[in-house]
């Protein structure tokens, strides 16, 4: 479960630089490895590097899903300044 986790949160990074869909993408797979992170944190029996690596995923992802909303954020308001300059 670490090792989807992770993939997810490199993914989201990853996608956050991307073009136009990369934004939506970066915000799914930051929530998927936040989950996937979790999921794998809360198993107890795994042996320490698992939990330490599933806390990374969970870091990065939130940096990656993060990283989506500014794009989303900044893409509405260069919409909202286009809007104001025409109308």
């Amino acid at each position: 479960m670490q090792r989807l986790a992770l993939a997810f949160a490199l993914g989201a990074v990853v996608a956050a630089a991307l073009p136009s869909p990369g934004l939506f993408l970066a915000l799914g797979l930051g929530i998927a490895a936040i989950g996937a992170g979790w999921v794998g944190y809360a198993q107890r029996a795994a042996p320490g590097f698992a939990r330490l690596a599933a806390a990374a995923a969970i870091t990065i992802g939130a940096l990656g899903f993060a990283l989506g909303a500014v794009r989303v954020i900044l893409a509405l308001a260069a919409i909202d300044h286009l809007h104001g300059m025409i109308g």
